[in-house]
C-alpha cells in the first residue's frame, strides 16, 4: 500500500503502484560488496565488516546480495564462502548470489562454494552485449552464444540458480539481445539482468527496453523467468530509470549503499528503498537505513555528503528563518505529521530521524527560542539577542558550542544535540 501524503498534500505524483495487499512488487539486490567496492576510492571492508553490513541489509528486508566474485581467485573465493556461511549460520533472510563471467572457469568456485555450505548461490554470469563492446574486445556474435550455452549449461546442471547479465544492454541492439536472451532462456536461466552498465539509459530507455525483454519472454513461452534492472548514475538517472523499469515490469532492482561503484557509482539502494516505500511497491521499516549507510560509509571509507538526500546531515535540518517558522509552528500545534511534511517531501520519522532547528546567519529570532526551548535551556530577552546578533554576524551556522557558550548555560557539558 503507497504511504500517504499528509491531507493537505495534493499529489500530483499519482504513483501507480498496484494494489496487492500484502505482497512486495519490487525486490531488491544489494551490490554494495562486490560492484560497489569497484570504486577506486573506497576501502575494502574487512570481513568482520563485511558480515556486519550483510546484518544491516537484512534488518531493512533486502532480498538478494551480491557476496563477490570467487573467480577472481582463492582469497575471494574464502570471503565469499565465510559470507555465505555467516548468513546461513545466523539464520538470515537475505540469500546470497555471486557476479561470474560467463564461463565455466568462473562458476565452477560458486558450485563448489555452494556444495560445501550446502546453499543454492544464484550466480549473476556477465557478458558484454554491446557492438562497441564486441568491436573493442574482438568478440564475434557466435563467440558470445557460444559462451552463454556452454556456461549457463554447466551451472544449471550443478543446481546453480541463473541470472545471464548482458552488460551494457542499454547500447546493445535488438537483434543481439534477441539471440543473447533466446540462448539463456533455452539453457535455464532463471533471471534476465538488463544492465545500464555505463548509465546511459534515460527512464524513457529503461521503459522501452524492459518492455522489449518482456515481450520476448513471452513470446518464448518465459513469463516464469524475471527480469532484474542494473542501473548506475553516470548521468543522473540512477533511481528515475530503476523505478522506469519496474513500471515496465523489472521485478528486480539493484543497488549499492550510498550509491558507490565504478565511475559515478551504482544506483542509491538507499534511495530506492525510501521511493519504493513512498510510492507503495513494498511495505518496509525504514528506521535502521541510517544505521546501514553510516556502517558502509565506515567500513569502506566514504563520506555521506551533509546534503545527501534522507541519509544527510542537512536531510531534515534548516536554519533559515520562514523554513524554520513553518516547522516550528508544527511542533507547537504537536502535529508531528505536519512537522514532517511542511517542508520535507521525505518525512524524517520514516528513517527514525527528526527535523532539526538550527541558528545562523538566515535564521529569525524564533529559531533561537525554539532551539533554547527544546533543550530544556532558559529563554531571556538578553540571551535571545545575544545569540541572534551573533548568529547575523556570523558566516555559517552557529555550532552546539557556540550557542552553549553564548547562552551562558553551565551544564552545557552535558547537552546533546537534537
Amino acid at each position: 500500500m503507497r504511504l500517504t501524503p499528509h491531507p493537505l498534500i495534493y499529489d500530483w505524483n499519482h504513483d501507480a503502484a498496484a494494489r496487492q495487499p500484502g505482497r512486495d512488487r519490487a525486490m531488491l539486490n544489494d551490490e554494495t560488496l562486490r560492484d560497489g567496492l569497484q570504486s577506486p576510492s573506497v576501502r575494502a571492508p574487512t570481513i568482520e565488516q563485511r558480515i556486519a553490513i550483510l546484518h544491516h541489509m537484512d534488518a531493512l528486508g533486502i532480498d538478494t546480495a551480491d557476496v563477490g566474485l570467487p573467480g577472481a581467485g582463492p582469497r575471494v573465493a574464502k570471503d565469499v564462502e565465510l559470507l555465505v556461511r555467516a548468513i546461513v549460520e545466523a539464520r538470515l533472510t537475505i540469500r546470497p548470489n555471486c557476479a561470474a563471467r560467463t564461463l565455466i572457469a568462473d562458476l565452477r568456485p560458486i558450485a563448489e562454494i555452494s556444495q560445501r555450505t550446502g546453499v543454492a548461490i544464484e550466480c549473476g554470469a556477465f557478458i558484454g552485449s554491446s557492438s562497441i563492446r564486441q568491436y573493442a574486445e574482438g568478440w564475434t556474435l557466435d563467440y558470445l552464444q557460444k559462451c552463454t550455452e556452454d556456461a549457463l549449461t554447466f551451472a544449471v546442471k550443478e543446481g546453480l540458480p541463473v541470472m545471464y547479465v548482458t552488460e551494457d544492454t542499454t547500447r546493445a541492439t535488438p537483434e543481439t539481445l534477441r539471440l543473447l536472451f533466446s540462448t539463456a532462456i533455452r539453457a535455464g536461466a532463471s533471471r534476465l539482468c538488463i544492465a545500464d552498465t555505463v548509465g546511459h539509459a534515460t527512464p524513457n530507455g529503461a521503459r522501452a527496453l524492459v518492455t522489449y525483454v518482456k515481450a520476448l519472454l513471452h513470446e518464448r513461452g518465459a513469463d516464469h523467468v524475471g527480469i532484474d534492472w542494473h542501473g548506475h548514475r553516470d548521468r543522473g538517472f540512477g533511481v528515475a530509470s530503476s523505478l522506469a523499469a519496474l513500471e515496465a515490469g523489472a521485478t528486480r532492482l539493484h543497488g549499492a549503499a550510498l550509491g558507490i561503484g565504478e565511475r559515478c557509482g551504482n544506483t542509491p539502494i538507499d534511495l530506492l528503498l525510501v521511493n519504493l516505500v513512498l510510492m507503495g511497491y513494498i511495505d518496509r521499516d525504514l528506521t535502521a537505513l541510517p544505521a546501514y549507510c553510516q556502517a558502509v560509509a565506515r567500513a569502506c571509507d566514504v563520506p555521506i555528503a551533509t546534503n545527501y538526500p534522507v541519509v544527510g546531515a542537512d536531510a531534515f535540518r534548516t536554519a533559515t528563518g520562514v523554513h524554520a517558522a513553518a516547522v516550528m509552528k508544527a511542533y507547537r500545534m504537536g502535529d508531528r505529521a505536519l512537522m514532517d511534511a511542511v517542508y520535507s517531501a521525505v518525512p524524517a520519522s520514516l528513517v527514525g530521524r527528526e527535523q532539526q532547528i538550527e541558528v545562523g546567519p538566515l535564521s529569525g529570532r524564533s529559531n533561537v527560542t525554539f532551539w533554547l526551548e527544546s533543550r530544556g535551556l532558559p529563554v531571556t530577552d538578553e540571551v535571545v539577542d545575544r545569540i541572534f546578533a551573533a548568529a547575523k554576524a556570523s558566516r555559517r551556522t552557529l555550532t552546539l558550542d557556540q550557542i552553549q557558550k553564548l547562552a551562558g548555560d553551565p551544564h552545557d557539558a552535558v547537552i546533546k544535540s537534537r
